[in-house]
């Protein structure tokens, strides 16, 4: 559209790295040549965002795309780039703009850009050969990367995490011994790092990563402690129940189905509480079920009761079977959803948090709580209906299908839904026997 009236245009970062691979981008990011108020008065919807670094939003339907102009990119350049590098031979003047741009990103892999009129991809600092490599790289040394922006650090890891990439040895190092550095950023910067990481389905691949470079323990030290507590080894194979958990959420998720992040704060306060005190796996596929029906105990028993398969007995947080008549069954359930509650609320508790890796001498000191109230109490909403004994007014999801729009906003029927799917499938693997 800006080519019609003069102007260059082109796809940059992420996406066009995810379209070399055949993958859905999460996003796209726009650059021109156009200056942004050419932006605005092309587009009805559009507004110019940001102070220092200014850039459009343009609406389509549901979606925001991002333009920037390579005017303001390259004025941050002359400001704020302090690493000197070579002008590569040869470049012309349209060359130059374009590789002062591709400078200023992360990774190599995000540095292409992609004219999607002459189906030209620019490559100026080796992104398509570290995607041939599966290598996440930075384009400037990792060290001062890095400290010029931790924020890095976890983009790294999710970047990885998802793309199933290896870190460059010199980036793997600077993300471990630089990993304290995220305590700098804002605890709602963080908060969206954790869900880009957890929602998009990548979860169990970043938890992992996590846990290899030493980040665990920063950001989730309750989930540190539990890894720590079963001899889960940095470069461990093995799974457990919390990355199984993750691993189901993951199928169910896609960089364009995520969900909301009420959902994988309320699977880590169920699998805490789970962890804490072991459950009857009857007692553990009520409550799902509780929870999915709006808190109907009954009919939850019902069903849970029909279920002719064996639970996951490699998990140790899941006890031996007993023979439990309704009224017990009932209580343990409700006890159990007492329990979930109350692990969310040390998840939200600096104090307990920061004893959660106290006795582990090595682990760094991290009373970190990024779960503002607001969304406590969404994720609270989650247990509260079995507590309560059933819910007036809500009505059960009907039929198996994901309303993906939905869970993203957080509908409570397609978030109980999701989650009871989740922690079902994991307690009662369909491939048990296989």
């Amino acid at each position: 559209m800006f080519k019609w009236t003069g102007y260059e245009v082109y796809l940059v970062g992420g996406c066009v790295r995810d379209l070399m691979l055949n993958r859905i981008p999460k996003d796209f990011d726009i650059i021109t040549s156009a200056e942004l108020k050419e932006v605005v008065r092309v587009f009805s919807q559009c507004e110019i965002v940001g102070k220092r670094f200014p850039i459009c939003h343009v609406h389509f339907e549901n979606t925001i795309v991002e333009v920037s102009s390579f005017s303001t990119s390259g004025r941050r350049f002359s400001r704020d780039f302090k690493y000197e590098f070579e002008r590569p031979i040869g470049c012309d003047e349209k060359d130059f703009i374009r590789w002062r741009n591709c400078l200023q990103r992360d990774f190599t892999i995000n540095g292409l850009m992609f004219d999607p009129y002459a189906k030209i991809i620019y490559d100026y600092i080796g992104g398509i050969e570290d995607i041939r490599k599966a290598k996440v790289q930075t384009v400037i040394p990792a060290s001062t990367s890095f400290q010029e922006d931790c924020a890095r650090i976890l983009r790294a890891i999710r970047i990885a995490a998802r793309l199933g990439f290896r870190f460059s040895r010199e980036t793997a190092h600077f993300v471990k011994h630089l990993s304290p550095s995220i305590l700098k950023l804002d605890r709602g910067r963080l908060l969206m790092e954790m869900n880009y990481m957890l929602a998009y389905g990548s979860a169990e691949a970043s938890l992992r990563l996590l846990w290899k470079f030493g980040l665990l323990e920063v950001l989730l030290p309750i989930q540190a402690a539990y890894l720590v507590k079963h001899g889960f080894r940095r470069r461990d194979k093995r799974s457990n129940l919390l990355l199984s958990l993750f691993s189901n959420l993951d199928k169910l998720l896609a960089p364009d189905r995520p969900c909301h992040s009420s959902l994988w704060i309320a699977i880590l306060a169920f699998h805490k509480a789970l962890s804490d005190q072991p459950r009857d796996p009857l007692v553990v596929a009520v409550f799902s079920l509780a929870v999915y029906n709006g808190g109907d105990m009954l009919e939850a028993v019902k069903i849970a009761r029909r279920i002719n398969k064996s639970h996951d007995e490699s998990f140790c947080e899941l006890l031996e079977p007993r023979d439990l008549d309704f009224e017990a069954l009932k209580h343990e359930v409700m006890d159990f959803a007492e329990s979930s509650k109350g692990a969310l609320s040390k998840m939200t508790d600096e104090y307990f948090v920061s004893q959660a890796m106290a006795g582990y001498s090595r682990a760094p000191f991290s009373d970190l709580v990024f779960i503002p109230l607001a969304l406590y109490l969404k994720a609270s909403k989650i247990f509260e209906c079995v507590r309560g004994g059933g819910e007036r007014r809500f009505a059960s999801k009907q039929g198996s299908k994901i309303d993906y729009e939905s869970l993203a906003y957080g509908s409570p029927q397609e978030v109980r839904h999701t989650f009871a799917r989740i922690v079902f499938d994991t307690v009662y693997p369909l491939d048990l026997t296989e």
